[in-house]
């Protein structure tokens, strides 16, 4: 690795760091938030003298990663709970020793199954008896009192999550897109220079990039899963549902673009190596389904109609319909076929029903197709892919 990539990589990774902290900042207050109404509702309120498993169950509650956040903090509290009653209970009437643990990890698993817990809760539960039967001294002045702290410490950090400071879910899915719609764009770009440059390894260098944006593709699902929840359960974003309808329905057919510009991205790899003819048009072709992405990005940010990644799409259709009347080859005929693919899945994206990003491919190629062999513009030899 040269000293160029060496610098390129560490100034994405930088940047990447720098964007986890500030998507994670609002996580950070709330579990501070949530920690200090915990010690204080137990310690003050309550009268417990080291109420320490309030503030813990608050931070662990809430420490918990994106997607159906809301169940499964409830998860938590619930193990916590569960883990340390038994725990308790068990300890002050059979004692401390290896058996005695064994059994209170046996009930406190069984127990979470039988309620219908995750493995969150199945995992919380054993730990938590663990620790009040291994390590918390047995004293009359605290019978019971680290349960209610875990349920207290729970509670409120439920409360913060929903009511005090929930995090916006519109702000929480334009972040998770923002990387996934980036990499699609970039890659396609840089493939479409590429193939203008005949350059394979630039070429495979986009594909690599694509493939790396599968993990963006995982996040962005995680996010809808975390902001449809929130959406629901907080009262200062229950206005928010028909903004985030229009994130819902695109996720799919984005995810169906991404897996449709790596074969599109590997073909042009192939078209590079093999020496195939590279017509001018179908550059612009794949540089038109990158702004579509871009226009789509901004468009959906921006809650207005996604006219710009409609035209964009439509005129990578054009741009490749015109390649193809000027002749391609084997790997650049599947070019061809993957950026009307692409197109129609980014139409739909875009809110379009299938039958209407069908019918906008057809008129796109019809356009093209004034003179010559004008079936494409409805015939079966053209369906959109």
């Amino acid at each position: 690795m040269d000293a160029a990539e060496l610098g390129r990589r560490t100034r994405i990774t930088l940047r990447d760091r720098v964007r986890r902290v500030r998507g994670s900042l609002i996580l950070s207050v709330q579990a501070s938030v949530a920690a200090g109404l915990a010690w204080y509702v137990a310690h003050v309120l309550l009268g417990h003298y080291q109420p320490f498993f309030a503030p813990i169950a608050a931070v662990v509650t809430l420490a918990i990663s994106v997607g159906q956040r809301m169940r499964r903090a409830a998860e938590i509290v619930a193990g916590n709970a569960v883990g340390i009653l038994l725990g308790e209970l068990l300890i002050l009437v059979i004692g401390r020793g290896a058996w005695q643990v064994s059994l209170v990890v046996l009930l406190a698993i069984n127990l979470a199954i039988f309620i219908g817990g995750s493995a969150s809760l199945v995992t919380q539960a054993a730990s938590s008896g663990i620790l009040v039967a291994t390590l918390l001294p047995i004293t009359s002045d605290y019978y019971l009192s680290r349960f209610v702290d875990a349920v207290v410490g729970g509670g409120i950090a439920l409360l913060v999550m929903a009511l005090l400071l929930p995090l916006n879910p519109l702000t929480e899915v334009k972040r998770a897109v923002g990387p996934l719609m980036d990499s699609l764009a970039d890659g396609l770009n840089h493939a479409a220079d590429a193939l203008a440059h005949g350059d394979a390894t630039a070429a495979q260098d986009a594909l690599d990039r694509l493939r790396e944006a599968e993990s963006h593709l995982r996040a962005f699902g995680e996010s809808l899963k975390a902001s449809k929840e929130l959406a629901t359960i907080a009262p200062l974003h229950w206005g928010k549902h028909g903004l985030l309808q229009a994130y819902i329905e695109a996720a799919d057919h984005l995810a169906r673009s991404l897996r449709n510009s790596r074969v599109l991205v590997r073909r042009i790899v192939s078209m590079i190596r093999d020496r195939e003819t590279v017509p001018a048009s179908l550059v612009e072709a794949v540089h038109a389904l990158a702004q579509s992405v871009s226009s789509l990005r901004r468009e959906l940010a921006d809650a207005v109609e996604p006219e710009q990644a409609v035209e964009a799409a439509a005129r990578a259709v054009r741009e490749a319909r015109q390649a193809h009347q000027a002749g391609l080859d084997f790997s650049g005929g599947v070019v061809f076929a993957q950026v009307r693919s692409t197109a129609t899945d980014l139409l739909r994206a875009a809110g379009l029903s299938r039958e209407e990003a069908e019918r906008q491919v057809r008129r796109a190629v019809g356009r093209i197709d004034q003179s010559g062999s004008t079936r494409s513009a409805g015939g079966s030899s053209e369906q959109a892919g």
